[in-house]
């Protein structure tokens, strides 16, 4: 018999289906929840309901957004040239964050990982090639897929692919981060960084 309601037992365990979200801590939320006023949870589910249905895909770069077109490439001011390639919308929102890349981007929503069961066609991968024969402006592809070994496999893939499209395609340094100690470093984090060493 458990010691809570069925109907609590029900709210952790969706909330515990959330990314990065334990037992724990959804439980923590879960009786926030129930401590917060009737108005704030409504406005909490009123704000998840109309995010799920009022976001979908750009047509262009398959990022989020609640117009046809994304606000990155509807601006006309932005690099029309290059293009950057990341797995989720996520890391597009990191590399705005930077505020020094003045491009465009294609999402991925995902990487090439046979162990998980994904390959090319569960990629937007289909999309990107048809943006690149549409679009003879691109110049450059930069792939900033994550240094893991499914994004290591992404880029490469997609490298393959570009390359006889006559468009440059680079690749995003790795290596150490700033403050970082070399000694503490693994091994894969030094010889990126010795790879991708530049002249100074």
């Amino acid at each position: 018999m458990s010691a809570t309601s069925p109907l609590i037992d029900e709210l952790v365990q969706e909330l515990g289906k959330l990314p990065g979200i334990g037992r724990k801590t959804a439980s923590r939320l879960a009786y926030h929840v129930l401590d917060a006023p009737e108005e704030d949870v409504e406005k909490l589910a009123q704000a998840l309901l109309a995010a799920k249905h009022g976001i979908h895909l750009c047509s262009v770069c398959c990022n989020f957004t609640e117009n046809e077109i994304c606000d990155i490439c509807a601006n006309p001011k932005r690099d029309r040239t290059t293009v950057c390639v990341v797995e989720s919308p996520r890391d597009l929102a990191a590399m705005e964050r930077m505020h020094e890349y003045k491009g465009l981007y294609q999402v991925l929503h995902g990487v090439i990982s046979p162990m998980q069961g994904l390959g090319p066609e569960n990629l937007k991968l289909r999309e990107f090639l048809q943006r690149l024969q549409e679009h003879p402006e691109i110049q450059e592809v930069i792939l900033a897929t994550n240094p893991s070994v499914e994004g290591e496999a992404t880029a490469l893939y997609l490298a393959r692919l570009i390359r006889p499209s006559g468009i440059k395609c680079t690749r995003i340094a790795h290596g150490l981060p700033m403050g970082s100690d070399i000694e503490y470093a693994d091994e894969v984090t030094l010889a990126k960084a010795l790879s991708g060493r530049q002249a100074i």
